[in-house]
């Protein structure tokens, strides 16, 4: 004999709940881990850091100019890419994909 389930909607709703946290706990996580990295190229990289760079010689220019430059245009070309394929990933873990 089957033991008695509760009702769905107090089930459904909980687990909901749970997941929607879980999500939002992560999206949040990753976007700062993202932006740390923005950051750190744009600002370390490009101002912070720039005299100890310029010291390397990158395709014949400063690397802390290219870096200042155009370096951190294509690190945050690369950032939108990655953070569309780990939300992509995300979505699917939680189920909410399109």
């Amino acid at each position: 004999m089957e033991k008695p389930s509760k009702p769905d909607g107090d089930i459904t709703i909980s687990a909901h709940q749970k997941n929607a946290n879980s999500y939002w706990k992560e999206n949040i996580s990753l976007l700062l881990k993202l932006l740390a990295v923005w950051f750190a190229v744009s600002f370390g990289a490009g101002i912070l850091f720039v005299d100890a760079l310029n010291a390397i010689d990158f395709f014949g220019v400063k690397l802390g100019f290219w870096f200042a430059q155009q370096g951190s245009i294509y690190v945050f070309v690369i950032l939108i890419f990655v953070y569309a394929a780990l939300m992509r990933r995300l979505e699917q873990k939680h189920g909410l994909e399109d």
